[in-house]
């Protein structure tokens, strides 16, 4: 019950924050939170699920494992090779030389699957299953499928060619898309924060992603309502490499851009929270005030909205806030940090909570994005960028929700 008045609490604020809510459809939503909840239940509980799950599992551990030989070549122990001190058991495990590489060759192998139509083939058979639920365009199904494997920015170039046409609503949806679900690339290094927490971690990264793309489908259309009649066909998806050499070379640099926008976010994170901690206890003289505290009195109330119990919602809360002003990468570095704090009921509601792209740090390279895409409408995407970022907040928590209902089943 505790989970469930979350969800109707949810749905309730983003009413409150609609456009026109006159022209909201009702039945949209509740098709939205049907399909929801039957695929939290396939994910949790269906056996041939889970079998294909853990074999996404084992190939993303495979990846990470291929490219330990990248690393002990460029980097040696640093990199996970052997130990030059006979005293120590083990290579000591290093962030930046262990799982920022993992990125790198993650974002070629997604770059290559794309050329070889392995990924177009699932977005497109994807997208024909949402046109056909949902009703909506081709051209807003192609990136809701696209958002499952593909970032923010990368998701607007799959249609690029459609996104001057887009109606508000839609085009408020594909942005509230990339907000609200995870790149295919970064599921390696959730793979590498969170592996000891959760067994295949990978494929309720995948699970989350896809819930949160129907969340973000119909929470959407409650923040700004569709008023226009839409045609309901197939688009062309505009993403294209020239080779498959042509797939390797960009995806090398991207996946080097994403590795040094990672590392370098979370030094620099890290290292203002802990200036914040500082300077909050040296003005107040207490050593418990922090950054860490503030978030989890704030949030901690829709962290217990969400199933949390309330002795662990402050903590919780805590994490929620960290995703939201920071970024989600810190907020799993924190989870994983604090894991065994949690109930197991409690992990699994943390884990869909916090897969998400929505904060302040994604609004600014969502924005940056579109100006480059379609600078046309920059006074349009400047107006409701920020509440897409709490469209696809809101969207994590309810599919949170949804998985601590549906587990308990």
């Amino acid at each position: 019950m505790q989970a469930l008045l979350g969800i109707i609490v949810l749905l309730a604020l983003s009413w409150l924050m609609s456009e026109n809510r006159g022209a909201i459809s009702w039945r949209f939503v509740i098709i939205g939170v049907a399909i929801q909840a039957i695929l939290a239940g396939l994910f949790l509980h269906a056996p041939w699920l889970s079998g294909v799950l853990l074999a996404i599992n084992g190939f993303v551990s495979a990846v990470g494992e291929a490219t330990t030989a990248g690393t002990v070549f460029m980097f040696g122990f640093l990199g996970g090779g052997e130990f030059p001190v006979d005293s120590v058991a083990e290579s000591p495990y290093i962030f930046a030389f262990r799982v920022l590489p993992q990125v790198v060759v993650f974002s070629v192998v997604v770059a290559l699957l794309w050329h070889w139509r392995v990924l177009p083939t699932l977005v497109r058979g994807l997208s024909w299953a949402l046109r056909k639920t949902f009703h909506i365009s081709g051209t807003v199904a192609t990136a809701a499928a696209a958002s499952l494997f593909l970032g923010m920015i990368e998701t607007p170039m799959v249609i690029r060619a459609y996104l001057s046409q887009l109606t508000r609503s839609e085009f408020f949806t594909v942005m509230s898309l990339g907000m609200a679900t995870v790149a295919g690339t970064v599921m390696i290094l959730f793979a590498a924060l969170l592996g000891d927490i959760l067994d295949g971690v990978v494929g309720h990264i995948v699970g989350a992603s896809m819930i949160n793309a129907i969340g973000a489908l119909y929470l959407s259309r409650l923040f700004i309502p569709e008023t226009q009649t839409i045609e309901i066909a197939s688009s062309d998806i505009s993403l294209s490499y020239e080779s498959s050499m042509d797939a390797l070379t960009r995806g090398t640099q991207d996946g080097l851009a994403m590795a040094v926008n990672i590392g370098a976010m979370l030094l620099v994170l890290i290292s203002f929270v802990a200036l914040g901690n500082m300077i909050l206890s040296g003005v107040s003289g207490n050593e418990t005030l922090t950054i860490e505290s503030i978030l989890g009195f704030l949030f901690a109330p829709l962290a217990w909205l969400i199933g949390i119990p309330w002795e662990e919602a402050g903590l919780a809360g805590s994490l929620l806030g960290t995703k939201v002003v920071l970024n989600e990468v810190m907020a799993y570095v924190q989870f994983s940090a604090s894991a065994d704090l949690f109930s197991e009921h409690s992990r699994l509601i943390m884990l869909y909570a916090l897969c998400g792209f929505a904060n302040i740090g994604s609004l600014g390279i969502l924005i940056g994005g579109l100006s480059v895409l379609v600078p046309e409408r920059k006074n349009e995407y400047l107006s409701i960028a920020p509440k897409s970022v709490v469209c696809g907040t809101l969207v994590n928590l309810i599919t949170g929700a949804i998985v601590g209902l549906i587990y308990l089943v």
